[in-house]
């Protein structure tokens, strides 16, 4: 893999990553890696069965600790031990219908394990630069046709929503408060609706899916017109690094909050992604659960004009070729005959070149 991608700033670099066993935690644990990033991960245990984190068998990769966000003692040691220089906060109760049947959950683990952290932060004073990842659900939803802007205000109808915009909130006053005194660069930022392989979360699309496809069942989707931003996991990850490597050169400019999503014309219903994920896994038939359920927002997007003129960041793939590298990967994992995380550092490698043949500033040398 190039290590070169970056400005080369994670080499060696004390990176601490919370909710590293998560999903797009163990695609960023196993990136960081690869570009000979020092990583200790913090996290519960994997949240699945199967996961990506032993999959790839990262547990051997890595320096990790299995705790509670919300334990801020355990936490605190762990920063005082390993002195972190870059912060990734990933560590969340991610899934909107299970903050419906546990709100005390959601809450206690977003906003209290995200203080935590912060209070962890102020203490420990070893870093320089923090990403907390929220959510584009933080928005206040309008259901109206235009992308969300950073400026635009925190809101969020269910728990999960609402959390993240609190973490938002919080994340504002920290800045603000203290670490904007104490040089430390903070930002926030929003990703759309990440999809790839390794996924196997419940009441997530492309995981519920894989599920059924690899078991020759029907796929069941809830809301066939919704709109979601899709994209592949890899997207916001190169933006998350790009910004991170920017905030240690320049702490005022690039703390804030950003948005990484798609472009615009690459925003599919439900149905549509269904469809498209059908043809590429070669098989396979759906049907719609017409009874009812919670609330879920039925257009969102998101607004990627800052990061795209400030960043000079830009997605890679399009919503068809993000959900065929996803099928790829399912299929090569249910198929049971390659190495998966020769596969996985692979898929890592062509998004790259893909890069680079868009010579995206980000993968300069």
């Amino acid at each position: 893999m190039d290590k070169n991608v970056f400005s080369k700033i994670y080499k060696n670099k004390k990176v601490l990553i919370t909710g590293h066993t998560g999903f797009k935690g163990s695609w960023l644990t196993l990136w960081l890696k690869e570009l000979g990033a020092d990583v200790l991960g913090y996290s519960l245990e994997p949240p699945t069965e199967p996961n990506l984190f032993t999959v790839l068998g990262l547990e051997k990769e890595i320096n990790h600790i299995i705790g509670d966000i919300r334990d801020e003692g355990k936490l605190y040691k762990a920063f005082q031990e390993f002195k972190p220089e870059i912060v990734f906060h990933l560590a969340a109760q991610p899934l909107v219908r299970l903050s419906y049947k546990e709100p005390k959950l959601t809450y206690e683990t977003n906003i209290i394990g995200t203080v935590n952290l912060y209070e962890c932060i102020r203490k420990v004073k070893s870093v320089k630069a923090v990403i907390t990842i929220t959510t584009d659900k933080c928005y206040e939803n309008k259901e109206w046709v235009y992308g969300y802007r950073e400026n635009d205000p925190m809101g969020g109808f269910d728990p999960y929503s609402s959390s993240k915009g609190c973490v938002e909130l919080i994340t504002s006053a920290y800045r603000n408060s203290y670490f904007k005194d104490m040089g430390i660069a903070i930002s926030s930022v929003r990703a759309g609706n990440v999809i790839g392989g390794g996924d196997w979360a419940e009441d997530r699309l492309i995981p519920d899916c894989a599920r059924s496809l690899s078991q020759n069942k029907e796929i069941v989707i809830r809301n066939p017109l919704a709109i979601r931003p899709w994209q592949h996991v890899l997207e916001p990850l190169s933006g998350y690094l790009w910004l991170g490597a920017l905030m240690l050169q320049d702490k005022e400019k690039y703390s804030g909050g950003w948005n990484f999503g798609p472009n615009d014309e690459d925003v599919l219903t439900v149905e549509e992604v269904i469809k498209e994920v059908i043809s590429n896994w070669g098989r396979g038939s759906y049907t719609i659960d017409k009874s009812n359920h919670p609330h879920e927002a039925k257009l969102l997007r998101l607004d990627i004009s800052k990061a795209r003129y400030e960043l000079k960041w830009i997605p890679v793939y399009n919503v068809y070729e993000a959900i065929e590298k996803s099928i790829k990967w399912y299929k090569a994992y249910y198929e049971g005959e390659t190495e998966m995380k020769d596969f996985t550092i692979d898929q890592i490698n062509e998004y790259i070149e893909r890069a680079k043949a868009k010579k995206l500033i980000w993968c300069e040398v």
